[in-house]
């Protein structure tokens, strides 16, 4: 009986830490979400965003108890770091290989990771441990950049080249007559 209302209890109290590891983990997903949307649009995350983003969840409940802890990573497809100045004109001149953006298409990864303090006391003894608890996110950056070479699917170099989607299109014997056809 004694062992069984051990056990109980150390279910009770496992149950209520576990009951708040969801917003915790939720907390999370959204501001990795809010972060690849910004991501996204500029192919990078410009430092005040991130920063505002990092000192945000270092000032929420449960994150704060290990503020260093708490990391934002925005990586490019080349494995770059993708934060960057909020003044794009800074990059103008910088070698490709030194902006932290690259052309439209290329995915990023913004990942955020955190310690979740698993910790209760037990008979008067603090028992627990941090975890760690990390969400990712892959998108293609939208925004196409003049002093950056094309790349992907316009690896001809001429963006408005429709006829590079449908060169091996066989349209068959009948094509022709579709557009001189004049009969009602």
């Amino acid at each position: 009986m004694v062992i069984g209302a051990i056990l109980v209890s150390i279910l009770v109290v496992f149950l209520s830490q576990v009951a708040a590891l969801f917003p915790f983990y939720m907390t999370i997903v959204v501001e990795t979400f809010n972060l690849s949307n910004i991501a996204a649009a500029d192919n990078y995350v410009k430092q005040p965003f991130y920063d505002a983003s990092l000192e945000g969840l270092q000032e929420r409940p449960l994150f704060n108890q290990n503020p260093e802890r708490v990391e934002i990573e925005v990586l490019n497809s080349a494995g770059r770091r993708a934060i960057g100045s909020a003044d794009e004109f800074h990059y103008e001149s910088a070698d490709p290989m030194n902006k932290p953006y690259m052309q439209r298409g290329e995915e990023l990864t913004v990942t955020v990771t955190a310690l979740f303090p698993f910790e209760f006391s037990m008979w008067g003894q603090p028992v627990g441990v941090d975890v760690p608890i990390s969400f990712s996110l892959t998108v293609a950056g939208l925004k196409y950049y003049k002093d950056l070479p094309i790349s992907g699917l316009y690896s001809d170099g001429d963006i408005d080249d429709i006829s590079y989607f449908f060169d091996d299109y066989d349209y068959g014997e009948d094509y022709d007559h579709l557009w001189y056809d004049t009969s009602p």
